[in-house]
């Protein structure tokens, strides 16, 4: 996981639009402001995405 993409997933966590375990709604959002490497990187490495929101 890229720092931009961890800054990408924070950046959304800060609008509080969502549970960022819905990951169907944070790919929605990430799309939304054009965030297209953070919605590829849920799509192919979600079990990474969610290790991180967990922190693990």
């Amino acid at each position: 996981m890229t720092d931009k993409i961890k800054e990408q997933i924070l950046e959304i966590r800060d609008t509080g639009l969502t549970n960022m375990l819905d990951t169907v709604m944070v790919q929605r959002i990430a799309h939304d402001k054009g965030f297209y490497e953070l919605v590829i990187f849920i799509e192919e490495q979600k079990s990474d995405y969610i290790a991180f929101i967990l922190g693990k």
